[in-house]
């Protein structure tokens, strides 16, 4: 705001009629806002023409402040120190000539690009440096992973959820959408067309992020765009971006047909359509060898008619196309196979399933009623669709791994900040040693966790599709347990420290409310972290056999 005022000019604004009030030394005029003011408009009258920062900041969070600033604020004090613009980051070097070309995106994993002695200068502190609220990378700690193209998405993202979604996210989680806008946002952005883990696909989508030329991007900037959005601290809004589309879009990139291709994924990365993967049924979970949806060849031969339903589908509600595990020969895993089912298929239905968290996820029940879908629609090679659906639970399971480690840290990053400015017994929070041992526990739990998908991630960067499948799924499924395990403690330490603000939704301690009821949501989707630890154990056996393994 260009406009300044002096103390004695906001005093003067003390009445009903025409009522400012300070907050952190910016000038809010509330008169208007008074019959909206949750809290009635005596609290607001109360501190008419007076600075309310510190009654501001004991009932609410910076999201408030984002939602309502530019509405409601009219300038700032004349005492306020000027902010000097930060200096605008170096420009991306050009690409080398060796650099891996678009259109190879394919089955196999994308190679760096860049080399580690490319990387590894530690890069310029980021963020409210809080300890452990941000990964060490952000306070200028050195990493082998990060350069600069990272540092300008990480800015370009957070500038984003900042401005279009932080405000937002508990209204619309209440209201369980994510408006439309904001999805067809990621895909004009570029966004979605690099959370595929390939390379980026130039050839399907004339968007392109800003911050970072295709040819740059990594499996680093992927993870680093979902854990900024997931800083957001809502579950619901990162399934309901990224949910479906992150699990359903890339076995179609992968193993469909060029033509299929073609035709549906331009609609996908533009953000126009919506597209989900349809794996799990009533009856069949985390053990998909048995799933009962049935796919017969038609007597033409031309096309597969499917009978069968599915449940707790991310997405599902509101996407055109769904990325379907059928059962189309004998029992187990060598019958099943993989379709892309549309919804302007005759006999195709969706309900909204109501769950215990990530409410703007849209969770759906489908039901596919003699569905006739056409044989070039199919995925993969018939009855070899287990490999499919294996091969992208790793991508899966990662993408649950980022979102719960940023989770945990919004836990810890709140309860921080509580810890602070809360005072019981004479004293604040922070100078309870009880309290400092809840934040030094949630902050062992996320580091381990995090350092070990940093060098996951990195191993996934460097081996093809299928080294990663043998070598890495049982460490990835550890890991997810262990991230959601993370998650679930820090959200109830969370609670713990917030206390009755955590109970209620909305408020102070509304991210914590929300995220304690998303837990389970990622406890057990994508492999339950009973099924996830043992699988770890039988995994790494089986694969270290083949390697020489002596006991």
């Amino acid at each position: 705001m260009s406009q300044t005022f002096s103390k004695d000019d906001v005093s003067s604004h003390n009445k009903p009629d025409s009522l400012w009030i300070i907050v952190d030394e910016d000038v809010y005029d509330v008169s208007k806002f008074q019959d909206e003011h949750p809290g009635g408009k005596k609290i607001l009258q109360r501190v008419a023409g007076k600075d309310a920062s510190k009654q501001f900041w004991k009932y609410h969070n910076e999201g408030i402040l984002k939602k309502y600033q530019g509405q409601l604020q009219i300038g700032s004090l004349d005492s306020k120190p000027k902010v000097e613009a930060p200096p605008t980051p170096p420009a991306t070097p050009p690409a080398k000539e060796d650099t891996v070309s678009p259109e190879s995106a394919g089955p196999a994993a994308p190679e760096p690009a860049q080399t580690v002695a490319e990387v590894g200068e530690a890069l310029d502190p980021f963020g409210d440096l809080i300890p452990y609220s941000d990964p060490s990378w952000y306070q200028s700690y050195y990493s082998p992973y990060f350069n600069e193209t990272h540092a300008a998405l990480r800015a370009e993202v957070r500038e984003w959820v900042d401005n279009e979604i932080q405000p937002y996210v508990t209204e619309w989680d209440e209201a369980k959408k994510v408006p439309d806008h904001i999805y067809k946002q990621m895909g004009e952005r570029g966004y979605l067309a690099g959370l595929m883990g390939v390379h980026y696909p130039t050839h399907l989508t004339k968007s392109r992020v800003k911050s970072v030329p295709p040819e740059k991007w990594d499996l680093f900037h992927e993870m680093l765009f979902t854990d900024e959005l997931s800083a957001a601290g809502s579950g619901g809004l990162v399934w309901n971006l990224i949910g479906g589309f992150g699990i359903g879009c890339p076995p179609l990139v992968k193993h469909g047909k060029k033509e299929l291709i073609e035709r549906i994924v331009p609609g996908i990365l533009s953000g126009d359509k919506r597209i989900c993967l349809a794996i799990t049924e009533p009856d069949a979970g985390s053990d998909v060898a048995n799933l009962t949806c049935e796919a017969k060849l038609s007597e033409d031969g031309k096309h597969y008619i499917v009978n069968g339903e599915k449940k707790w589908i991310t997405n599902g509600i509101w996407c055109d196309y769904f990325t379907t595990a059928v059962r189309t020969g004998g029992e187990g895993m060598g019958g099943v196979s993989v379709l892309l089912i549309e919804r302007a298929f005759e006999g195709v239905s969706t309900r909204r399933m109501d769950c215990q968290g990530v409410w703007s996820s849209g969770t759906t029940y489908i039901t596919f009623e003699d569905v006739k879908v056409p044989v070039e629609n199919l995925i993969g090679r018939e009855n070899k669709g287990f490999k499919v659906i294996m091969t992208n639970f790793n991508h899966e399971r990662i993408g649950i791994i980022i979102q719960c480690i940023r989770f945990s840290r919004v836990c810890f990053s709140e309860s921080m900040k509580y810890a602070h400015k809360r005072r019981t017994f004479g004293k604040r929070l922070i100078d309870h040693p009880v309290i400092r041992l809840k934040l030094a526990h949630m902050a062992r739990q996320i580091e381990a966790s995090y350092n070990w998908m940093e060098n996951l991630i990195y191993q996934c960067q460097r081996m093809d599709e299928t080294e990663a499948m043998l070598k890495l799924g049982g460490a990835i499924a550890a890991l997810k347990a262990q991230s959601t395990t993370t998650f679930e403690f820090c959200a109830r330490e969370a609670s713990q420290i917030f206390g009755g603000l955590s109970y209620s939704r909305g408020g102070q301690g509304a991210k914590i409310e929300r995220l304690y009821r998303d837990v389970r949501a990622y406890a057990i989707p994508g492999g339950s972290e009973e099924i996830m630890l043992d699988l770890s154990i039988r995994q790494a056996l089986r694969v270290h056999k083949l390697m020489g393994m002596k006991l």
